[in-house]
């Protein structure tokens, strides 16, 4: 069975209108909400790779206009000035971006460690938050997002778009039908096998610390003699990203979370290194991690930076009667419903137990015909052709500026799915396994 266009589109109604995970009672007063006629004046802090596609997506939404960009190179400014008109405003300090009375919000991609600071110096300033995923690099920065989120009534949206695509939204509902019975496991990868997978992106020609802001880059993390890979590459390193646990897990726990409900682990172990990329990195390019949930399953992720084939993501939901895959655009039910009796194995027996044994078994477990319309075992939801989850994590996220109405990734949601992801470095630091607890989010 495939879904036509209109159910797929009806299925992301429940995307958008999913209710966030929030510790914190509701403010007492937000802000009052823009008509719905309102152009949202956008501000993009961090120009990079992920920052310019980012803000492609977010300019696909009606009523959106990129106002102004900050970022450590002078050629990204550059850049977007010949992407999206010459009037932008550009600057190395996005602290003159907060200080416009023209931004309404501001998309922020900087490198993991400047998570933090830029989003709680951004809703001080009066405006709203999409932030890239990881939502933290250390443990600290979650409860200051969140309380700061609270404390000044803004939005704050992370940026994992899954949890706003028809296709997750699918794979909830059918999880929550008992489409394969009880959940016992869930399995799910991201592997790559080239260069740029591996984050070796691309250095310009004139990069110097004439053209890169080399302190304000480096902000909190240690002093050090410039240095063109890290500014460039700086995911390869933990002082400024988090690994692949904070670059790809994070997403497989955020739609783990979003498809099953659960708030995360209580206990996890990894394990990894790193097994090709010997170019100077701390980051593995191998990790693998098992997690058990409160609820009754356990997950298990892997990322392989040198998987020998092609980059491959995808999930697996394993249940009692059934399984539940997603990969890329689709998910496949296929069940098995368990049989209705336990069987036997009597054949060694001598052949007067063997009847006697099959008799009293007959009694209690009697032959019936099957029951009900002919079984099927495998169902199939696709996307519509063209589909962009990316564009529908933004409208969401719009609509939450206008509405004031939480988004479906909240700051609770995005600490739950990076505090659960990073717990996975710490294991493979300690060489231990680490507890958790979802609902507080504390360490153990």
């Amino acid at each position: 069975m495939t879904l036509n266009r209109r159910s797929f589109l009806k299925v992301g109604s429940l995307a958008a209108a999913a209710t966030s995970l929030n510790v914190l009672a509701e403010p007492e007063q937000a802000p009052a909400p823009k008509s719905a006629n309102d152009t949202i004046q956008l501000a993009l802090i961090g120009a990079g790779i992920q920052g310019q596609s980012d803000m492609g997506h977010a300019l696909q939404v009606p009523g959106v206009k990129l106002v102004a960009v900050a970022d450590c190179y002078d050629g990204r400014l550059a850049h977007t000035k010949e992407l999206w008109g010459a009037d932008l405003f550009t600057t190395r300090d996005y602290r003159e971006i907060l200080a416009r009375q023209d931004v309404d919000a501001v998309l922020i991609a900087t490198p993991d460690h400047w998570h933090k600071q830029a989003a709680v110096d951004a809703m001080k300033a009066g405006k709203d938050v999409y932030l890239e995923k990881p939502m933290i690099h250390v443990y600290p920065d979650g409860p200051e997002i969140i309380s700061t989120a609270h404390s000044t009534n803004r939005i704050l949206q992370v940026g994992s778009q899954r949890v706003s695509s028809v296709v997750y939204a699918k794979a909830k509902e059918l999880l929550a039908s008992g489409a394969i019975g009880e959940l016992n496991m869930v399995s799910a990868r991201w592997d790559r096998n080239s260069s740029i997978g591996a984050w070796n992106y691309s250095i310009p020609l004139d990069a110097s610390t004439e053209t890169c802001d080399w302190p304000r880059f480096l902000g909190s993390a240690p002093k050090i003699p410039w240095n063109a890979e890290r500014f460039f590459q700086w995911r390869k390193w933990s002082d400024y990203g988090s690994g692949v646990a904070g670059d790809l897990f994070v997403h497989l726990f955020s739609g783990t979370h979003f498809i099953t409900g659960a708030h995360g682990p209580t206990r996890a172990m990894g394990t990894g290194g790193i097994r090709f990329w010997k170019d100077g990195r701390d980051a593995p390019d191998v990790l693998l991690a098992l997690f058990d949930y409160p609820q009754g399953f356990n997950l298990s992720l892997r990322v392989n930076f040198v998987n020998g084939g092609e980059e491959s993501e995808g999930f697996l939901f394993t249940g009692s009667e059934g399984t539940m895959e997603i990969a890329g655009q689709t998910v496949t039910v296929t069940r098995v419903p368990r049989e209705k009796e336990p069987g036997y194995t009597v054949s060694t027996f001598t052949n007067e137990m063997q009847k006697e044994y099959l008799a009293k078994y007959r009694q209690k477990y009697p032959n019936t015909p099957p029951e009900g319309s002919t079984y099927k075992a495998i169902e199939k939801f696709s996307a519509p052709k063209g589909y962009s989850d990316n564009v529908d994590h933004f409208r969401n996220f719009f609509s939450s500026v206008r509405t004031r109405k939480q988004p479906v990734e909240d700051a609770t949601f995005g600490f739950r799915a990076a505090g659960a992801a990073l717990l996975s470095n710490l294991s493979l630091k300690r060489e231990a396994m680490v507890k958790w607890d979802p609902e507080t989010m504390k360490l153990v």
